[in-house]
């Protein structure tokens, strides 16, 4: 389905709704879409994005069992990865070092993608500064905070780590970083 500028959408009831359009896009897919246009070409061209698990995510054969089931092995050795998700240019967004490698991949790509959508857009971030938009985010797993919680090294633990691990938070350090 493709939106346009003032096309209206229907609700649950059938009934059209209020217009919405669709402004810009960031995005971040499996198989190296980073625009919109890559993303439409994989789409377009039927790629399967599906890989095998890359060895700098973990080590397949150590988590892998062919055997549904095992505990604490997984019998999955294929996923949609995002390329590049330990690249991040904290100080673009005004955020310290070590408070970014406190910051879970998906806030991360939030705020790249959220600038991306407003640069697409054409909208200038600065001037949206007290202005009345809303920014709603959804994220799907804490991987990262489970990871970061069963770290043995207490001291990696700061003010940081629940900031950067709380999926709550995601929608709101857009709006934060972005005024």
């Amino acid at each position: 389905m493709k939106i346009l500028a003032g096309d209206a959408v229907r609700g649950d009831s059938g009934q059209r709704g209020e217009p919405i359009a669709i402004c810009g896009i960031g995005c971040r897919m499996p198989g190296g879409a980073s625009t919109a246009d890559s993303f439409w070409s994989l789409l377009r061209d039927g790629v399967d994005a599906i890989q095998e698990i890359p060895a700098d995510r973990w080590n397949v054969e150590t988590f892998y069992d062919p055997e549904l089931g095992t505990p604490g092995k997984t019998n999955a050795k294929w996923g949609g990865f995002v390329e590049d998700i330990d690249r991040f240019d904290a100080d673009f967004f005004g955020i310290s070092p070590r408070e970014a490698t406190r910051i879970d991949p998906q806030q991360r790509l939030l705020l790249e993608v959220a600038w991306e959508g407003l640069e697409d857009a054409g909208l200038v971030p600065s001037a949206l500064a007290g202005t009345g938009v809303g920014v709603f985010a959804g994220l799907s797993s804490a991987d990262y905070m489970m990871l970061a919680q069963s770290d043995a090294d207490l001291s990696k633990i700061d003010a940081h780590t629940n900031t950067g691990s709380a999926m709550s938070i995601a929608a709101n350090r857009v709006s934060y970083a972005l005024d």
